[in-house]
């Protein structure tokens, strides 16, 4: 099994940082592109043994950190650049994985000859899953689309009222990360370009615009984001396949860090249930 890092230059001046998990024997086989969520990164907790899982059911499994996540090449693990992290946006992550399925699929990769380029799959965690909708509903070399504990909007997500005017007077507001304790900043910036792009951001239109097969994966005491949030993809288009764990939480049971070598049940669970999903005809 080969796991091997990569670097790419991304569109809005700083690195993509990336690593593919994948057992090689020159024939080729579906890429499967792990999206993080907020104040994700792409060596949170166990994702690693994810990736261990796609690749042992012949998968090439591919996950990054977005450009303006606040990780560093240098430090990838949590969030040493918060003025990037500040200075994210929707938009720059629909182009970060843009140039992610670029460089993949081109055959300037160095693994090219194992991609299946009529195979690109793609799985987004939390607010990963909203992101990941709309970059299906523009790309169309994503064939499936699986959405963990995904969010179904991001609009309502932002502050209203007295808030928005504080954030927008300020230019700057902060939410602390429970976990490590920072002070993690929002530049007005955020809530501008989602205005300004706010038809595009629009994740039930984009998957009501979907004709591809889609799996919701969903925890029914997810705390984070409510099952509802699944409940309403799966009204919006029909096609739409929803799973329920019992008792499932936001991240399946795992946590970060991680210091065994096994998945925790729910997440072995829904790792199993998506391998099925993109192996099915």
């Amino acid at each position: 099994m080969i796991k091997e890092q990569f670097v790419l230059e991304g569109k809005h001046n700083l690195p993509i940082l990336s690593d593919i998990t994948l057992v090689p024997h020159q024939k080729k086989k579906p890429l499967v592109i792990f999206v993080h969520g907020y104040k994700g990164f792409k060596d949170w907790g166990c994702w690693h043994l994810v990736a261990e899982e796609f690749a042992k059911a012949h998968m090439c499994f591919l996950k990054f950190n977005f450009s303006h996540n606040g990780g560093t090449v240098e430090q990838p693990i949590d969030f040493p650049d918060l003025k990037a992290f500040g200075n994210n946006n929707y938009v720059k992550e629909l182009d970060d994985i843009q140039a992610i399925i670029d460089y993949f699929t081109s055959t300037d990769f160095k693994y090219s000859k194992e991609i299946d380029t009529n195979a690109i799959y793609i799985i987004g965690h939390s607010r990963g899953g909203g992101i990941i909708t709309i970059s299906a509903a523009e790309d169309s070399r994503l064939k499936k689309l699986v959405s963990w504990a995904g969010v179904s909007d991001f609009e309502s997500r932002f502050p209203t009222g007295f808030k928005r005017l504080v954030w927008r007077l300020r230019g700057v507001g902060y939410v602390e990360n429970s976990r490590t304790k920072q002070k993690m900043p929002h530049y007005y910036q955020f809530y501008k370009n989602f205005i300004a792009n706010r038809e595009r951001l629009n994740i039930k239109r984009a998957v009501q615009k979907l004709n591809i097969p889609i799996l919701l994966l969903h925890g029914d005491t997810d705390a984070t984001v409510p099952l509802w949030e699944a409940e309403h993809m799966k009204k919006w288009n029909p096609t739409a396949q929803l799973e329920v764990i019992p008792n499932g939480d936001h991240v399946f049971s795992g946590k970060h860090p991680w210091d065994t070598d096994t998945l925790p049940e729910d997440l072995m669970t829904v790792t199993q249930k998506t391998i099925a999903f993109l192996k099915a005809d």
